[in-house]
């Protein structure tokens, strides 16, 4: 190695720790959302493999539902 690179400046060689830390976590932060990404497409595409049917069926807690009363009559 050559004899440059220990004879760093302190204040150089703070930022470029800094700006690596900042970098490493950037990456591990976007690996984080692709990963959260890829599992959505996922699920996305396999429910493109399920037949139309299985969309138009009732919310399976479709009996706990709060529903707003229907008003007909004017004030």
């Amino acid at each position: 190695m050559s004899d440059e690179y220990f004879q760093e400046k302190p204040g150089r060689a703070l930022r470029s720790w800094a700006l690596y830390q900042m970098l490493a976590g950037a990456g591990w932060g976007a690996l984080f959302i692709a990963v959260i990404a890829a599992f959505l497409f996922g699920i996305w595409g396999i429910s493109l493999l399920l037949p139309p049917e299985s969309k138009e069926a009732p919310p399976p807690m479709g009996s706990l539902t709060i529903e707003a009363p229907l008003q007909t009559d004017l004030a």
